[in-house]
């Protein structure tokens, strides 16, 4: 037979990655397996190629032991070890991993159990109460997959913001390096759209005068267009998206006698505009941001020159919502706030977790009052150029209620209040539960207002409007929460919250030195939300931030 080319065996190690994951031991195997085939479908050089020149480790994800596999899929179409795990389980049940929360050994036992082999299987026996009543299953697991079959359809094929961008960046570097005559190697897709899930990855190159045709794509997933000089703003234009964005710049060009092509503006047979700026600025329109084309009302305001202008990561002067070794991070205070400084920031606001966090190591009393004597310590050190911002992220209980008594609370700089459990209440109990805490006047942000994880859980029902417009009420800031399995608060429900009046920001919800760097990519949502700097909280300097929390406390104590 003929060798696979890099879609195919993609296909083949994210099928072995499966069934690796069903058959149970090393859980990473099969994570490795499933990370390898993300990066073969975003190859942007032939695989062949590659493999000849013996670079298959070049590839992110990628050792010699998964090398072996991938030249083995590549010449065969198989390999020994799948073979035999094939035999093991039908295909149909490979499908049902794909829903959050539901494990491999659950799987496992649905199909042993029930002789359930497909999602369609599936989604009909939660519908029947069959799960529920099987012993080792239960009524808890058939919830949790009605919750979440709705997930795994939505999210097929896409992926996480700062995966796709991984893949992207390194599909850019392989071009450049295999095409050195191409120029402006762009990324396009929804990923320059910033979208928090990315499943059209893109890239535009210009190519020679003489290539004029699109590249095929030598992978799934990824898609590589080539265009000349002339045309490649209007192919990045097209290429990035979105559809009803594209759609109405056509009408509003054919209302002007235009013809919007993936060529260019036209107007008869000539070319009007072939460069992005151009083509707007041809239909009297300044450069609308790629984060805004999404057909969401982007035009209109760009039409009565009402666009905002984005915050960018060079408006963020410091960093808030970050954990220690103090509860469940992995750096000291010390090292996270001096890698913080060492990122140009201002400032650095430590919000462990609060004491009802047990599995986090939450602080208690006295932990708390050692943690802000090194903070002390450390602010001396530091001088006046940065400062160590002294928060907690305290748990709001199922009342309402924060976890620490008001004396406890009033020793904080800021306090970031989130919930971490109890996500079953209802609709309305859980917005009465968020407006309690928003409320206490001492409460500063509401961190991940929806408590969703992408791809893994829904958030908690509440109604998000009543919770903002509080939120604008009590002066109680926004969360932006950019770790990026969260991104939480949806940027569909950023400009409601500009509407109210409420301030954002913009936090990363580090657990390492390594994720403070998350920050871009609640920067992505903020932009992709129409969020301008002048309302995200951490947009502020030292000395505003100083003021604004100082004013806060003043606030507290009239209060009491």
């Amino acid at each position: 037979m003929s060798s696979l080319d890099a879609r195919g065996v993609a296909s083949l190690l994210r099928e072995y990655a499966q069934r690796t994951a069903l058959r149970g031991g090393n859980p990473y195997r099969a994570k490795a397996y499933s990370r390898a085939a993300d990066s073969l479908a975003a190859l942007a050089v032939p695989l062949d190629v590659l493999i000849a020149a013996d670079r298959l480790t070049e590839i992110p994800g990628v050792g010699d032991a998964i090398a072996d596999i991938i030249t083995k899929l590549h010449k065969t179409g198989s390999h020994p070890s799948l073979e035999k795990l094939r035999k093991e389980i039908p295909e149909g049940v490979l499908e049902m991993l794909a829903v959050p929360g539901l494990r491999p050994e659950k799987a496992l036992r649905l199909y042993n159990d029930l002789g359930i082999a497909s999602l369609a299987e599936l989604e009909a026996a939660a519908k029947d109460d069959r799960i529920k009543k099987t012993k080792g299953l239960g009524a808890a697991l058939q919830t949790k997959i009605l919750q979440n079959l709705a997930i795994a359809k939505s999210g097929e094929g896409r992926l996480h913001l700062h995966r796709a961008a991984a893949l992207l960046a390194h599909a850019q570097d392989s071009i450049r390096k295999a095409r050195p005559e191409l120029k402006r190697v762009t990324i396009a897709g929804d990923y320059r759209r910033g979208c928090e899930l990315v499943g059209d990855l893109a890239i535009v190159a210009e190519a020679p005068e003489a290539v004029k045709a699109p590249n095929p794509s030598p992978a799934e997933g990824l898609q590589i267009r080539l265009s000349d000089r002339k045309h490649f703003g209007a192919t990045l234009l097209f290429a990035t998206g979105s559809a009803a964005h594209i759609e109405q710049l056509q009408a509003l060009a054919a209302e002007k006698g235009m013809r919007l092509k993936a060529d260019g503006l036209h107007k008869g047979r000539a070319l009007v505009a072939g460069e992005e700026a151009e083509i707007y600025r041809a239909l009297s329109l300044p450069f609308i941001d790629p984060e805004l084309r999404e057909g969401r009302g982007e035009i209109e305001l760009a039409l009565k020159g009402k666009l905002p202008k984005l915050v960018t990561d060079q408006d963020l002067r410091g960093i808030l919502h970050c954990h220690t070794d103090a509860s469940d991070g992995t750096e000291t205070l010390e090292s996270i706030a001096k890698a913080t400084r060492q990122r140009g920031f201002e400032y650095f606001g430590v919000a462990d977790h609060s004491k009802s966090a047990h599995y986090a190591g939450g602080l208690s009393v006295e932990e708390i009052a050692q943690q802000h004597r090194e903070a002390d310590r450390l602010n001396k050190r530091f001088g006046k150029d940065f400062r160590i911002l002294k928060g907690i992220e305290s748990d709001i209980l199922a009342d309402g209620s924060l976890d620490y008594d008001d004396e406890v609370l009033e020793r904080f700089d800021f306090v970031v209040a989130s919930i971490h459990g109890r996500f079953k209440l209802d609709r309305k109990a859980q917005t009465q539960r968020l407006l309690r805490a928003i409320s206490d006047p001492h409460t500063t942000i509401i961190g991940h207002m929806t408590g969703r994880q992408l791809q893994r859980r829904p958030g908690y029902e509440i109604d998000v409007e009543k919770v903002l417009r509080a939120c604008a009420k009590h002066d109680v800031v926004v969360e932006i929460n950019a770790h990026p399995w969260r991104l939480d608060l949806d940027w569909r429900w950023h400009q409601a919250a500009l509407d109210f009046a409420c301030m954002l920001s913009i936090n990363p919800d580090a657990h390492s030195i390594a994720e403070l760097d998350h920050m871009h990519w609640g920067v992505q949502m903020a932009r992709k939300g129409g969020v301008p700097a002048d309302r995200v909280l951490n947009a502020m300097t030292l000395a505003e931030i100083t003021r604004y929390l100082r004013q806060k406390r003043r606030s507290l104590a009239r209060a009491a």
